[in-house]
């Protein structure tokens, strides 16, 4: 099987702006945001369906998400962080934690352009757990 790029990014052949790992999973940031504090969640391990997974690692990404989670809620002062399994754009598991405060926020489409590296630098600095 290639390497998906998030197996690159948790490799770190490709950069991200990470705010949260462990032993299983990966957080950082989008740089297509939603909303500006757009996270992904990934498994470290290179499994096409979120239904897939082995049980552990499953567990580990969902603690992930709730860690990441409460930390987008009291550093960016949102009420609510939407979760978002899409799957059809990367062949890895990926969850999205889109923090916003009004349904509209998190109902928009994703972001067309790149967010500057310094903003999301700056961000990921902030989220880190």
């Amino acid at each position: 099987m290639t390497d998906s790029i998030f197996t690159k990014i948790i490799k770190g052949e490709i950069p991200c702006h990470k705010v949260y790992e462990d032993d299983k999973s990966l957080a950082f940031l989008d740089i297509f945001p939603i909303v500006p504090g757009h996270v992904l969640v990934v498994s470290k391990k290179q499994v096409e369906y979120l239904w897939d997974l082995p049980d552990e690692d499953y567990q580990a990404v969902m603690a992930a998400c709730k860690k990441v989670a409460n930390r987008l809620r009291e550093v960016l002062k949102v009420k609510y962080v939407g979760v978002k399994v899409v799957g059809t754009d990367v062949p890895h598991v990926h969850i999205h934690l889109v923090p916003f405060n009004h349904a509209k926020e998190y109902y928009k489409r994703r972001g067309l352009n790149q967010v500057d590296d310094t903003e999301l630098a700056n961000l990921a600095a902030k989220l880190a757990l």
